[in-house]
């Protein structure tokens, strides 16, 4: 138990660095939302190496500590909104079988935008953002692929055996 404790806190630690790194790119698309993705590649190991439960608390610690470290309520909110959406297709379709771990990963990429969107329709009340929506799902396919990928290739690498 105390060495998946201090795996898990080591992970939420890597998840935040990320985010932090994240936050700093400079992004000049154009187009609000679109970000690379980088602490899901975390949550995407967690999924397939621990379990939904140990994936879940890691997101959910991590974007609440950098909401409050780096953002405010509002960012915490549309986080938490995008990562609860995403996480939950993540769970559906990996359960499935039907889709590697980058179909995953594309998925998690993808719902999170629907997610964050849905929420900035009821918080302005009005479908404008959903205008945004073809390019953020085309971003989220993208850095989708890019995590899944590098999901794959590090969990290649990681001891089969789970920590209790």
């Amino acid at each position: 138990m105390k060495k998946k404790t201090v795996l898990l806190g080591f992970l939420l630690t890597i998840s935040m660095i990320l985010a932090y790194i994240e936050s700093i790119l400079p992004l000049a698309i154009g187009i609000p939302g679109v970000k690379l993705g980088l602490p899901n590649l975390v949550v995407v190991l967690l999924l397939y190496s621990y379990g939904k439960r140990e994936a879940l608390a890691v997101n959910l610690l991590r974007i609440m500590l950098t909401g409050f470290l780096f953002g405010n309520l509002y960012s915490i909110f549309y986080a938490l909104a995008g990562a609860i959406f995403s996480f939950c297709v993540m769970a559906i379709v990996q359960k499935t079988g039907m889709f590697s771990i980058i179909g995953v990963s594309i998925s998690g990429g993808v719902s999170h935008n629907i997610g964050q969107i849905l929420v900035a329709m009821i918080v302005v009340e009005t479908f404008a953002p959903a205008f945004y929506l073809p390019f953020l799902l085309i971003a989220g396919v993208i850095t989708g692929l890019l995590i899944g990928i590098v999901s794959a290739r590090v969990i290649m690498y990681m001891p089969v055996d789970k920590m209790e």
